[in-house]
């Protein structure tokens, strides 16, 4: 296996405008992706996404902003140490874009840099796994969580 990427593909019944708040917004986010979520949505912006995995602690990771373009594109690079400047070969990047696409939005996720990482090959495949897994469980809770949005707006 190669371990060199995760790519989603999926429509969403909204507005690249809506999409772009939901995948940028920390009071979005939390409500179909991290238990919480602290930053600032801008390049060069930080913050935290916690996952609360009903361990005795919840699981903090740092996430630096690498791209905001409004209704388009949104990244960031996440799953690095605290007090580390997030850059390739330490970090994990995610990629959002937005396409207009039938009357909503064909959004595509990447996520990239397992192998840049240079984890031993037993952490190379436990992380992307896991990051499978997370992407496999939470991605699908978005369009219906834009659903429940949108109907009430």
């Amino acid at each position: 296996m190669e371990y060199g990427s995760i790519e989603r593909e999926l429509h969403v019944d909204a507005s690249p405008e809506v999409v772009f708040d939901v995948v940028s917004s920390p009071a979005h986010l939390r409500e179909w992706w991290p238990d919480d979520a602290s930053l600032d949505p801008v390049p060069g912006g930080t913050g935290t996404l916690t996952f609360d995995h009903g361990g005795p602690e919840p699981h903090v990771a740092h996430v630096t902003v690498v791209e905001a373009e409004p209704h388009r594109l949104f990244s960031f690079r996440w799953c690095y140490d605290a007090g580390v400047t997030a850059a390739a070969g330490n970090s994990l990047l995610v990629t959002f874009e937005l396409t207009p696409a039938d009357g909503g939005t064909h959004l595509r996720m990447t996520e990239t840099g397992f192998r840049e990482r240079g984890w031993e090959i037993a952490v190379l495949e436990q992380q992307y796994a896991e990051h499978v897994q997370g992407w496999g469980h939470f991605l699908p809770r978005l369009p219906a969580y834009v659903t429940r949005l949108t109907a009430h707006a």
